[in-house]
C-alpha cells in the first residue's frame, strides 16, 4: 500500500526497520482504542472502573488540546476518579509507572489505571518515507496495585530537542509578532539510533548492578519497539540470547508509549510469564526521555 504513494518498497522498509506491517487509525478514534485497552486491563485485574482511584494517560498528540485525553477516557469508562495526562513520548509508560508507584507508596491510591494511547501516524508527513514507514497507532493499558513487584526504576531526560520533534501552529492572534513554525515529525535517524542504544544499555546495566542481578537472571527484556535494528543492537551490547528479547515491531511498527504494555500483554496472554520471573523494561523517546525498570512477575 505504501508503495502506491511513497518512493519505497517492502524490501527497503524491512531491511532498515524490520517492520512488515502496521495498523493506523482511519475511521476509529484514539479514545475508543484507549477504552478497549483499559477495559481489558480492568478485566485482567478483576476490577471495575469504579474501583480505580487514579488514571494516568500517556499521550503525545490527539485531536483534543483540551480536555485531557484521560478525562475523555474516564467518562467513557464510567470512572469517577481524578485523571492526568503526561507526555514523555515513547518512554511514557515507565514515567507513568514511576508516578503510580509514588502515589501507591504515599497511600494516596490503591488501584491506578495507566493508559498509553498514541497515534503517531498523525504527526508524520506521508510524503516522507524516512519517518512515515516507522509508525503505527495503538493503545495499551495496565492496572497497578499495591505490592513490591517493582524492584528498581530509573528515569532520565536529556534536552535534545533538535534530534526528534514535531511542531504545530496555534490559533492566530493579532499580538503574535514572532515567527511560528509548523513541521511534521523530524527525526535525525543516526542521532536517535545512537542515543537510544547508548541510553538503554546504560539504564539496564545500572539497574542490574543496583539489584545484584546478572543479565541471565532476567526472563525477558521488554524493549521499546522503535526499530528492529535498535532492538538487536541493544541485545548484542547486553550479550543476551534472542529468545530473551521478544518483539512485535514487525507487526505494529513504533506505537510510541503503547509499545511496552502491548508487548507485555502479548507475553502474558501467550502464557509465557510465570510467578517470580524477572522482567526488564526499557524505553526511549523524544526529549530525549529514557526509562528502565525491573519488575518481578507476581501472578
Amino acid at each position: 500500500m505504501l508503495e502506491q504513494f511513497l518512493e519505497t518498497s517492502d524490501e527497503w522498509i524491512t531491511e532498515r526497520t524490520g517492520i512488515k506491517e502496521r495498523l493506523v487509525i482511519s475511521s476509529e478514534k484514539l479514545e475508543d482504542l484507549a477504552v478497549i485497552a483499559a477495559n481489558k486491563a480492568l478485566e485482567d485485574a478483576n476490577l471495575k472502573a469504579s474501583d480505580i482511584d487514579y488514571i494516568i494517560c500517556s499521550n503525545v498528540v490527539n485531536e483534543y488540546v483540551t480536555p485531557a485525553l484521560s478525562c475523555i477516557i474516564q467518562g467513557k469508562l464510567g470512572a469517577t476518579c481524578p485523571t492526568v495526562d503526561i507526555n514523555a513520548a515513547c518512554a511514557g509508560f515507565l514515567f507513568a509507572l514511576d508516578m503510580a508507584d509514588d502515589k501507591l507508596n504515599a497511600k494516596k491510591a490503591k488501584n491506578i489505571l495507566i493508559v498509553c494511547a498514541e497515534e503517531p501516524s498523525r504527526m508524520v508527513s506521508w510524503q516522507n518515507r524516512s519517518t512515515s514507514v516507522l509508525f503505527g497507532d495503538g493503545a495499551g493499558a495496565a492496572v497497578v496495585t499495591e505490592g513490591d513487584a517493582l524492584k528498581a526504576i530509573r528515569l532520565t531526560t536529556s534536552s535534545l530537542t533538535e534530534v526528534l520533534y514535531y511542531q504545530r501552529k496555534l490559533e492566530p492572534t493579532p499580538y503574535i509578532s514572532k515567527e511560528e513554525n509548523f513541521e511534521p515529525l523530524v527525526m535525525k535517524g543516526r542521532e536517535v539510533f545512537k542515543h537510544a542504544v547508548t541510553s538503554s544499555c546504560r539504564d539496564i546495566r545500572k539497574l542490574l548492578n543496583q539489584t545484584g542481578l546478572e543479565p541471565d537472571d532476567v526472563k525477558y527484556y521488554v524493549l521499546h519497539q522503535a526499530n528492529l535494528r535498535i532492538i538487536e543492537s541493544i541485545r548484542n551490547f547486553l550479550g543476551v540470547d534472542k529468545e530473551r528479547v521478544p518483539h512485535n515491531v514487525d507487526r505494529y511498527g513504533n506505537i510510541s508509549s503503547a509499545a511496552l504494555p502491548a508487548l507485555l500483554d502479548e507475553l502474558n496472554r501467550a502464557g509465557k510469564l510465570q510467578k517470580g520471573d524477572k522482567l526488564v523494561f526499557s524505553a526511549f523517546g523524544a526529549g530525549f526521555t529514557t526509562g528502565a525498570c525491573i519488575i518481578e512477575w507476581a501472578k
